[in-house]
């Protein structure tokens, strides 16, 4: 009984690594894509709005106070900015799903560095632009 469990788990560990870096069909990730893709929108539809919202509460709490309300406009088109980032980093990564070994690993790293690298520069511009 003991080996037909030990077998059976074998077989399951070897299924789960021989699963590792294995090219999606085209299918998949045309799906995969889709839907990173219409979440990415929704997310930046999102920002758009709460950056709007936090805009009018600027506006509305502070009349003289030009500053504050210049920070939350930054603040507001950087979060807009983040989303939309974020979510092209999540449609390359999707997109990476199609290809396999090697070729997934470059795929993953050259959007994990194009994302660190769009973070910091809105990250330099927000800390720039604002007052």
């Amino acid at each position: 009984m003991q080996k037909k469990i030990i077998a059976v788990v074998g077989v399951f560990a070897l299924a789960m690594i021989g699963g590792c870096h294995k090219a999606k069909s085209p299918d998949a990730v045309a799906n995969n894509v889709t839907n990173a893709e219409q979440k990415a929108e929704n997310n930046v539809a999102d920002a758009e709005k709460d950056a709007s919202k936090n805009v009018a509460n600027a506006g509305d709490k502070v009349d003289d106070k030009a500053k504050d309300l210049n920070n939350a406009e930054v603040k507001g088109a950087y979060d807009v900015e983040m989303a939309k980032v974020e979510g092209d980093r999540k449609v390359a990564l999707n997109k990476c799903e199609a290809l396999s070994g090697d070729s997934q690993k470059d795929c993953k790293s050259i959007a994990d560095a194009d994302y660190q690298a769009a973070k910091s520069r809105l990250k330099a511009m927000l800390n720039s632009e604002k007052q």
